[in-house]
């Protein structure tokens, strides 16, 4: 085993990029990535901090919860999470991004990579408004990128099949998982959480 090193070691290993491959990247959004964004629920979003780390984290809402706000911009508001700002800090220090866009049932993927500003405008916060509740920040991402990712992984993970559906119970519940990762007395319910979960959704 051999650690590679240099762009002319790896190619090597691999076949030669079929054409299609190359010309599929768009500088802006077509119709057929509009409709897959507005139909996406659920999107991985990467960034890059300061200090060279990165980081990968999922948004998810009801399909179309990231606005096309023209061919060259998105919107993706930021609802409740853990806080942390993982991705808004990081975005502070580089606005690099990366998006995955995944739509349940289908095995092909969408790309759309560029920068983005984190923005709380009252009528940019108002257009994302749920149960009366607005997000603190939307991320307004101007594209540089945006292409169709093939349907291999997917399918050889068959991510989507309920027969490769694993029961939850085959996994500790999330609080007993922080339980022993952080040594608490006691640990929280699945039940409990998602309870705790569905008040602060929004």
């Amino acid at each position: 085993m051999a650690r590679i090193t240099r762009p002319e070691e790896l190619r090597a290993l691999y076949a030669e990029m079929r054409e299609r491959s190359r010309r599929k990247v768009l500088p802006a959004l077509d119709i057929h990535c509009r409709s897959f964004i507005g139909l996406s629920p659920l999107v991985m979003v990467s960034s890059f901090g300061a200090d060279g780390r990165a980081d990968v984290t999922p948004r998810g809402d009801a399909p179309g919860f990231v606005q096309v706000e023209d061919a060259g911009a998105l919107l993706l508001p930021d609802r409740p999470g853990n806080n942390r700002l993982d991705t808004l800090t990081n975005l502070l220090a580089n606005p690099a991004i990366g998006l995955l866009f995944l739509i349940p049932g289908v095995d092909e993927t969408l790309r759309v990579n560029g920068r983005a500003e984190i923005r709380d405008d009252a009528d940019l916060l108002a257009r994302f408004e749920i149960d009366g509740r607005r997000p603190a920040t939307v991320l307004r991402i101007e594209i540089e990128e945006a292409y169709m990712h093939c349907a291999k992984a997917l399918m050889r993970s068959r991510a989507w099949d309920p027969e490769r559906f694993l029961p939850r119970e085959r996994l500790p519940s999330m609080g007993e998982i922080l339980r022993d990762q952080l040594g608490l007395a006691t640990a929280e319910t699945q039940a409990e959480m998602l309870e705790r979960y569905r008040a602060t959704l929004y």
